[in-house]
């Protein structure tokens, strides 16, 4: 058998909010470290509507000062499967 684990989105965006507001960083700094032509992409992360790519996760990491595994909460919840 195989967990397959879930990522929370709406856990993963305010844990995304949270550490950007640690960092003493505005969406506004986000959306030009990232080049955004608006800051909506970033919104979308913080309210669990969308997730980052993965090199904007990469990104974060660094900006955050943490590893990719600290920005991403998963569910307690995970899908099991039977190997064939």
């Amino acid at each position: 058998m195989f967990e397959m684990p879930i990522i929370n989105m709406t856990a993963t965006g305010k844990n995304i909010e949270n550490l950007r507001k640690q960092r003493a960083l505005s969406v506004k700094d986000l959306q030009g470290i990232f080049d955004f032509s608006t800051p909506n992409a970033i919104y979308k992360w913080q309210r669990g509507i969308a997730m980052p790519t993965i090199d904007n996760l990469v990104v974060l990491a660094t900006i955050f000062q943490v590893q990719v595994d600290d920005i991403l909460v998963l569910d307690e919840s995970r899908h099991v499967f039977q190997s064939a």
